[in-house]
């Protein structure tokens, strides 16, 4: 069971799911939203439980995808596709251990220019 919650603790989760290995997403909405680069790992929502649901705001990013925050202290903690078994749970919003680690990048292409990646993971450009 890997467990882990929001800065304040108004939000808390659990997933009986293993933890894949996670990307780093590059895009501009997912730096807008995290405040830099957003690292996550997808697990099945079926097996995820959601404490203090209720403060979880959801904004609807795009048609298919919306993104969970909380409202109290703002973490960023989720990014769902509407409509499949999946959810995006934020890697900094665990609690250790992981068992894990970052397996690549994606949407490099539209990277911030204040920094550069130079941890020799795969990079994907899209």
């Amino acid at each position: 069971m890997h467990t882990g919650s929001c800065l304040c603790g108004a939000v808390s989760f659990e997933t009986a799911a293993e933890l894949k290995a996670p990307d780093a997403c590059h895009c501009s909405q997912c730096r807008k939203q995290s405040g830099h680069y957003w690292a996550s790992t997808d697990v099945p929502r079926s097996a995820t439980t959601i404490r203090g649901e209720e403060k979880v705001t959801w904004f609807r990013s795009s048609e298919n995808v919306r993104r969970g925050f909380c409202s109290t202290c703002g973490s960023v903690l989720f990014w769902e596709p509407i409509g499949q078994d999946r959810i995006a749970i934020a890697m900094g919003a665990f609690d250790k251990p992981t068992g894990t680690h970052l397996e690549m990048h994606i949407f490099v292409a539209d990277k911030g220019d204040y920094y550069d990646i130079a941890d020799g993971l795969p990079q994907h450009q899209g």
